[in-house]
């Protein structure tokens, strides 16, 4: 039974590539709007016929697919893997294929002990960063909201997002705070990225944008909270400081900054999605990583912060911590 049970975490690897080809095939959008027979999709996807018919019965056998007479459907399952669901998971199964690939280099990482990654944070090409942001959207679509609604920004006028991607995340908390504005500072890349979503959320006139690296630039400053968002896993301990101290010098007066991030227990080993994405950043970024409290608290206080506080603990990458500027 133990062995089993190892053996079926060992091969759990087999179920998730199944997925992923699915997805970077589309073959779940398809079926959702047009069920068919296996062969008729591989001819019309330029596909093997034998290959495609196995993937779509393993796919039955993960019920993300069924099969009636050899034409196959979506689920109520698999439909979440549509592009045509408004609530569809694709693109963030579509940047899981990226980090797929990172993954495969995991034990020359052990070995040498890092990565290939000559530069700081995530790098992706042109495609790959808006398959990013979108799967970063889909990531923050039910945790912002939830996180918005736990923490009293009520008493801050002007938000800084370091890094805000799309901006969900200062959408949410525009909507729990009626008059609170704010900036979201992302790459010159992504920044057009989150003027649409934000355009089409309908809080273009209460949000400022600025294109630029946290890496090499300073913060634009007028603001009185700044909210690090899933950033800190992505750096080194040093460039954690480094941005603290941007964050520290860009603030007004009395500001705070608020991190959200995985924040791990004193043995490292919860949460253990936290645990997970350690990995994760080991081999994806130069020296990114999950922290305990006493380091980010550290790391604050270095840069001149007072007050740190963990006010939430999570296991979805849903910690709270927050800081301020004396």
């Amino acid at each position: 039974m133990i062995q089993e049970m190892v053996m079926a975490e060992v091969t759990a690897f087999m179920r998730s590539r199944i997925v992923l080809t699915a997805a970077e095939l589309d073959l779940f959008t398809y079926l959702d709007g047009k069920p068919g027979t296996a062969s008729g999709l591989a001819h019309e996807r330029g596909l093997d016929v034998r290959a495609t018919t196995r993937i779509l019965d393993c796919l039955c056998v993960m019920e993300l697919l069924a099969k009636t007479d050899d034409i196959y459907r979506v689920t109520a399952k698999g439909v979440f893997l549509s592009s045509h669901h408004p609530e569809t998971v694709l693109p963030m199964v579509l940047h899981m294929t990226h980090v797929w690939h990172a993954w495969s280099g995991l034990t020359e990482i052990v070995r040498k002990g890092s990565g290939s990654q000559p530069e700081p944070g995530l790098k992706f090409s042109e495609k790959d960063w808006k398959a990013f942001v979108e799967a970063m959207h889909v990531a923050a679509r039910v945790l912002s909201k939830e996180i918005a609604e736990s923490y009293n920004a009520s008493r801050y006028n002007r938000l800084l997002d370091v890094g805000g991607a799309s901006g969900t995340y200062t959408m949410a908390f525009l909507r729990k705070n009626p008059s609170l504005k704010a900036i979201i500072l992302d790459l010159e890349d992504v920044i057009p990225l989150a003027e649409e979503r934000v355009r089409d959320e309908g809080f273009s006139d209460r949000v400022e944008f600025i294109a630029g690296d946290f890496y090499k630039d300073e913060l634009p400053t007028g603001c009185d909270i700044a909210l690090l968002s899933a950033i800190i896993h992505q750096n080194s301990p040093e460039e954690n400081l480094n941005l603290y101290g941007k964050v520290f010098r860009a603030l007004e007066k009395g500001g705070t900054i608020l991190i959200r991030d995985h924040i791990m227990n004193e043995d490292r080993t919860k949460p253990p999605a936290g645990a997970l994405f350690a990995i994760n950043m080991l081999v994806n970024t130069r020296g990114g990583d999950t922290y305990i409290f006493r380091e980010v608290k550290d790391s604050l206080e270095s840069a001149g912060f007072r007050n740190v506080r963990l006010l939430r603990i999570g296991d979805k990458m849903d910690c709270l911590v927050e800081a301020k500027k004396p």
